[in-house]
């Protein structure tokens, strides 16, 4: 779509750094959350993020009109922004919830899932792509976050100290 939208490949990193930057800055709202207690408003509120953004780049890309820089860039930076948010919370409450003699299993296991699921990800968005196009490709991604917001709703995180005790 950054190639639709006229910025050659090579110039990519002119939307991508400033997005992952600035994204990393909102982070520190985040940390600020987790401190107050309110990690699940904080995981929820980053998927329901990607979600917003599947939707506008479906619509997007399902629209035919031709993107431009000034639609894609703020996309980006609420895509990373909750990216970035779910990279961070997602091991705590890995960590968090996990009994504590199992805890070290529980976060080698996350983290071979997740590589798994870059792996899959990547596979299956490709051909996803080639076969139903962008708007295919959002449309399915956005029934996937929408499904993952459903599912993670009633989750209900421990605190820090509950089943990490001796």
């Amino acid at each position: 779509m950054l190639v639709q939208a006229g910025l050659a490949k090579d110039h990519h990193w002119q939307v991508y750094l400033p997005a992952v930057v600035l994204s990393f800055v909102a982070m520190g709202g985040l940390f600020a959350l987790e401190r107050r207690g309110r990690l699940r408003g904080a995981l929820l509120g980053a998927i329901a993020l990607v979600l917003l953004v599947q939707v506008g780049l479906g619509a997007l890309a399902a629209s035919g009109a031709t993107p431009t820089l000034w639609v894609l860039g703020p996309l980006m930076f609420l895509f990373f922004c909750g990216f970035n948010a779910l990279e961070a919370s997602q091991p705590s409450l890995v960590s968090r919830m996990a009994p504590a003699p199992v805890r070290g299993a529980a976060l080698g296991s996350y983290n071979t899932l997740q590589s798994l699921g870059l792996f899959a990800g990547g596979a299956l968005g490709g051909a996803l792509v080639k076969w139903a196009g962008a708007p295919g490709l959002f449309a399915t991604t956005a029934a996937l976050t929408a499904l993952w917001l459903v599912l993670t709703w009633p989750l209900r995180p421990v605190g820090r100290s509950v089943g990490g005790g001796h």
